[in-house]
């Protein structure tokens, strides 16, 4: 555990990207050796960034219903890891937050993941982070979702849960119905195997 203590300190304490944040370095994350499910998100938003807790927004309290866990399991670093891939605010654009700082991933992604040898769930939150865990170049959203049953059990890809998609998911009934009581009944089981 200390060399995870020292890793997340040192990444706490990033400013690699510091002259191209708006709103200055603020890592935000929460990883644990022992974690045996892991978020692979985007990057935090404004209000994530303003608080310091990651999902502390809309999208967490949807991520949370999809998953079927209480705030108390989703912040427990030893059941849930939360490792977006940028760590940072990355600032607005025109259409919502801008992507995830490249320089990011890079510099820490491989360090924190070796420190994940418990998984046994990977969770893939929106484009950015399904880029990097799926072979998913060319595939668009809905079809990389629709191919969940392909990575199963041990990762699965979803659309962002900010309410941005509510849209996507009104055109796609079939993954409340399908993935999501799947998605509940693997965490059920994983966490409840403690």
């Amino acid at each position: 555990m200390t060399s995870c203590t020292s890793l997340l300190a040192e990444v706490r304490a990033c400013t690699i990207c510091k002259a191209d944040l708006p709103l200055g370095p603020r890592p935000v994350l929460q990883l644990h050796p022992k974690a045996r499910i892991l978020i692979a998100g985007q990057a935090p938003g404004r209000k994530v960034h303003e608080s310091g807790v990651p999902f502390d927004d809309p999208s967490g309290k949807r991520l949370r219903e999809w998953l079927g866990v209480t705030p108390e399991v989703f912040y427990d670093s030893k059941q849930i890891a939360l490792l977006p891939m940028g760590f940072c605010f990355p600032g607005s654009g025109k259409s919502g937050d801008l992507p995830p700082r490249p320089e990011c991933a890079p510099a820490w992604r491989d360090r924190l993941m070796a420190q994940l040898r418990h998984l046994e769930l990977t969770v893939v939150l929106g484009r950015y982070a399904q880029t990097y865990h799926f072979d998913s170049k060319g595939m668009s959203l809905t079809d990389l979702v629709k191919s969940w049953r392909s990575h199963w059990p041990q990762a699965v890809p979803l659309p962002h849960p900010s309410p941005r998609n509510n849209l996507w998911l009104r055109r796609n009934p079939w993954f409340e119905t399908e993935l999501v009581p799947a998605l509940r009944k693997r965490v059920t089981a994983i966490l409840g195997e403690q």
